[in-house]
């Protein structure tokens, strides 16, 4: 379900529309014309709200917020788009989609939503990768860019590592979308959003005085030997990790003996239990 192959640029929904819409263009237009679902009517139903009354508690009459969706697959940035672009029930606009690091940083940069919602794990250098090269945006005073994680994962250290690189929060995959919406709002008034699980991970790396704040091993690792290390600890081969990153397959290899030796591990077997014991995988 990967979009490594999706052409580089941002989506932008057609009027009325609530699929992802075309990909290739340029930086995604803003305005009320382009949201999704502009003209549907006002109790149509999604998935995870069969009432059709997405209302979350945030999100007052005639209040609004632009969002860039930041996910490499394609299908589930059309689920969340169909289950919360729906702008005059809602209040959320999509104003532009992105499927790695790049056209991350494109989109975010062209469009200055007030929140995007971000996946951990992307082409290109991860979801920590986009806060750092978007950091100067995050610190604009007057219209700060403000991310939410949105991601599968619940590892302590994907968590921990897109708090410190300044997202205002992380919500799993099974949000439901009237949670999300609320999220996305409370994200763009400046509140810290989680899912309750994920909370006690960041008071650990935080607050706690016992334990090291930062992984000292994961450190001699630079953000793509990480991604690499992750991919190869789910069981991907050479060539698919090679797709996945758009790198060629030597370049993995090379990687790949980078990691052991950094780690002075023996081989993949060794780096997959490594990794499985830090809850990379």
């Amino acid at each position: 379900m990967s979009d490594a192959n999706e052409p580089t640029g941002a989506v932008e929904p057609d009027a009325g529309t609530t699929g992802a819409g075309t990909a290739g263009g340029p930086a995604a237009a803003t305005g009320a014309a382009g949201s999704a679902g502009a003209g549907a009517p006002s109790g149509a139903t999604t998935a995870n709200d069969p009432a059709g009354a997405l209302d979350p508690a945030g999100s007052a009459p005639g209040r609004r917020v632009r969002v860039v969706l930041v996910d490499d697959h394609r299908m589930f940035r059309t689920g969340v788009q169909a289950e919360i672009g729906q702008t005059e029930r809602t209040g959320v606009e999509v104003v532009g989609e992105a499927a790695d690091v790049d056209q991350a940083v494109t989109v975010i940069t062209a469009t200055r939503p007030e929140v995007v919602l971000l996946d951990v794990h992307l082409p290109g250098g991860g979801g920590v990768e986009v806060l750092r090269r978007c950091s100067p945006l995050m610190a604009d005073a007057e219209r700060p860019v403000r991310f939410l994680a949105l991601s599968v994962s619940d590892a302590a250290e994907d968590v921990i590592g897109v708090i410190r690189g300044g997202a205002r929060g992380y919500v799993t995959k099974t949000i439901t979308g009237t949670d999300l919406v609320d999220s996305i709002f409370r994200v763009q008034d400046g509140d810290a959003v989680f899912s309750p699980r994920l909370a006690g991970f960041v008071l650990d790396a935080f607050a706690s005085t016992d334990a090291p704040p930062v992984d000292e091993d994961m450190d001699r690792l630079t953000q793509r030997e990480r991604e690499v290390l992750r991919l190869i600890a789910r069981g991907y081969a050479y060539k698919e990790i090679a797709k996945q990153l758009f790198i060629s397959v030597k370049t993995v290899e090379s990687h790949v003996s980078a990691v052991l030796r950094k780690l002075q591990l023996s081989n993949r077997h060794e780096l997959t239990r490594w990794a499985t014991a830090r809850r990379l995988v």
